[in-house]
C-alpha cells in the first residue's frame, strides 16, 4: 500500500450492534480473518464489527470530518478521502474483500468505482436501494419522484445521484466483464424470493473480477 496517513486508535472497542438487514449479510460473507475495505464506512461502527465477530484487519475511507474522528473514537483504521477521487492509494488485491454498503446510488461514476473494488478487491460486496420497487414505480406514474423508508428524500435535496433498477446493476456488473457470486433481495429486512426485481426496496450483491 502506497504512503497514507491514517488514524489508528490502539484500544479494544466496545461491542457494536449496527442493525440493518444488508449489514448482517455482509459479515456472513466475510471470511474469517480477511483483509477489508469498508468505503464510505461512516463512523466505522461496521468495520469495528467486523474486527470483533470475523477478527477482520483493513480500513474505512471516508470524507466527512464528524464521521472519520466516531471513526477514531470506534478504534479502526480510517483514511480520509473523496471516493470520486478513486483508490490509488492501494495496491492491486490489496483486500479480500471491498464493502460499499448505500453509497452506490451517491457516486458521480458509478462504473469507475466498481472497477477500482475490483481492482483493489478480490470480491467486491456492494447494496444499494432498488429503485425498481413497484411502490416507486407507481409514484413516477402519478407524476412524483417516490419518497420512501428506503429513500426518505425528496427530488430537490437528495444525495441520490444514479439510481438504478437490480437489473439496471446486473447489466453494468455484466457489461465491465465480472461475475456476480451472490445475491440477496430484501424487504423490511427480510430476504425476497417471489417477484424480487419489484417487491424489494433493498438489494445486496457479491462479485468478482
Amino acid at each position: 500500500m502506497r504512503n497514507l496517513q491514517t488514524v489508528r486508535v490502539d484500544q479494544t472497542p466496545l461491542p457494536i450492534t449496527v442493525p440493518r438487514a444488508d449489514l448482517d449479510l455482509i459479515e456472513s460473507w466475510i471470511p474469517e480473518g480477511a483483509r477489508v475495505l469498508d468505503l464510505g464506512c461512516g463512523d466505522g461502527a461496521f468495520l469495528a464489527r467486523l474486527q470483533q465477530t470475523r477478527k477482520a484487519t483493513g480500513y474505512g475511507v471516508e470524507i466527512d470530518d464528524v464521521k472519520v474522528h466516531a471513526c477514531v473514537r470506534n478504534g479502526v483504521n480510517v483514511i480520509q478521502q473523496d471516493l470520486e477521487a478513486g483508490l490509488a492509494m492501494f495496491e492491486d488485491h490489496a483486500f479480500d474483500v471491498v464493502i460499499l454498503s448505500q453509497t452506490l446510488q451517491a457516486m458521480h461514476n458509478t462504473e469507475r468505482i466498481l472497477r477500482e473494488i475490483a481492482r483493489v478487491g478480490k470480491e467486491g460486496i456492494v447494496s444499494f436501494p432498488n429503485f425498481g420497487h413497484w411502490y416507486h414505480i407507481w409514484s413516477i406514474a402519478l407524476g412524483r419522484m417516490p419518497v420512501s423508508k428506503q429513500m426518505p428524500y425528496e427530488w430537490y435535496n437528495t444525495p441520490n445521484i444514479h439510481l438504478c433498477t437490480v437489473k439496471d446493476f446486473e447489466a453494468l456488473v455484466t457489461q465491465t466483464g465480472f461475475q456476480i457470486t451472490g445475491k440477496v433481495l430484501f424487504l423490511n429486512g427480510q430476504p425476497v424470493q417471489w417477484l424480487g426485481a419489484l417487491r424489494s426496496t433493498l438489494a445486496v450483491y457479491r462479485f468478482r473480477p
